[in-house]
């Protein structure tokens, strides 16, 4: 019998884990886009329509999720869209041609976008309860994972593991986290009758912009960064994810401090400030042509990009469900057309004018923050 002061605990604890597998599986299968672009011979443009796939997946799923929250409540639709996520993650290394992989990021993005969609409802709730942001911290743990799923894959990668192989055992591994967390998180009933898939509209479609751009900033990396590492450097499968691995990190440990930040200066100076230092980093990654200066510049944009989400989440959240959704759906939205739009830019000009155009973007989110009323 446990004990309620043990579940309680168990409970507290449910939630960051879930977070940290969210980010696993992202970043472990994002790492290893370079090995399953030569599997299949897949040129710059080509592997982005792929991407795209997984993009009109994770917009198309905000309705889906929308229904799992509303039929199952948020810990239901958190367990069903970790169930098919880890169940995407074979498929990507299985499919035989372009069609099947664009058809297998379809469905992992559509999981992941689920499930992310659902934690941030857990998350809201959690702050609610809590009574202070914490926010900042549970995207913290997203970070954990994605820094963990990166160094991971670069040694898997190093040590000759093919993608299926380390696919299928991150997914038999996952599984039981994902089941026990599931099973003592609290489940808060959906938002009913207020609907939870919407447009941002007012001033919520400035968090709007501001999403957009961090999310085509932050997949552009994730998806992008290994192809840039290895066709700019000439680095092998084992250090291409270091890329990943330095903006995930860097991200991570802003995170941790971004609500002290917050605190001190506020969530709007804290974004604009930190957008500048993505785009100066960025640069630095771009125009250098040594390996360690290219990892401090893409470590430089993760510090820089770290509090978009959270705040402009946060922000969002205080004005309701509905509004929470609508600059979700609007911020995620970044993510169909982020990789696509870098694929079609390297194929037309180069990976460095792809990754110098996402630098730009990180201007635009420093310009739209400073004007946005409701990051306050």
């Amino acid at each position: 019998m446990i004990s309620p002061t043990f579940r309680a605990r168990l409970s507290a604890a449910a939630l960051p884990a879930l977070f940290l597998l969210l980010g696993l599986a992202y970043a472990s299968w994002t790492a290893r886009i370079p090995a399953l672009r030569e599997a299949l011979d897949l040129g710059p443009a080509r592997l982005g329509l792929a991407l795209l796939g997984g993009g009109i997946g994770a917009v198309a799923s905000f309705p889906l999720a929308a229904w799992l929250i509303g039929r199952h409540g948020a810990r239901g639709a958190a367990w069903r869209a970790g169930l098919a996520l880890l169940t995407a993650l074979p498929c990507l290394a299985l499919a035989p041609s372009f069609g099947w992989l664009a058809a297998a990021m379809l469905l992992a993005c559509g999981a992941t976008s689920s499930l992310d969609v659902s934690l941030n409802a857990l998350g809201a709730e959690a702050e609610k309860a809590a009574g202070r942001s914490i926010m900042s911290r549970l995207h913290a743990w997203f970070c954990v994972g994605t820094l963990s799923g990166a160094l991971g894959a670069a040694a898997l990668a190093a040590l000759g593991l093919t993608p299926l192989a380390h696919f299928t055992l991150l997914a038999l591994a996952a599984l039981p986290l994902l089941w026990s967390s599931c099973r003592v998180l609290p489940n808060p009933p959906a938002a009913e009758p207020e609907p939870f898939f919407g447009l941002p509209h007012g001033p919520l479609v400035t968090l709007g912009v501001i999403g957009f751009c961090g999310a085509v900033s932050e997949g552009s990396i994730a998806e992008w960064s290994g192809i840039f590492m290895k066709d700019r450097l000439g680095v092998g499968d084992g250090a291409a994810p270091l890329a990943f691995a330095a903006f995930t990190g860097a991200m991570l440990v802003a995170r941790l401090l971004a609500d002290r930040l917050k605190d001190r200066h506020g969530a709007r100076a804290v974004v604009v400030y930190g957008s500048l230092l993505a785009m100066g980093g960025l640069l630095v990654a771009v125009l250098s042509p040594w390996l360690v200066l290219t990892l401090t510049g893409f470590a430089l944009a993760g510090a820089g990009v770290a509090a978009v989400f959270p705040f402009v989440f946060s922000a969002a959240g205080r004005h309701g469900p509905l509004a929470l959704a609508g600059v979700a759906t609007m911020s995620y939205s970044g993510g169909l057309l982020g990789p696509p739009w870098i694929g079609f830019l390297a194929h037309s000009f180069g990976m460095q004018a792809a990754l110098a155009f996402v630098a730009l973007l990180s201007l635009a989110v420093a310009v739209a923050a400073q004007r946005a009323r409701l990051l306050e």
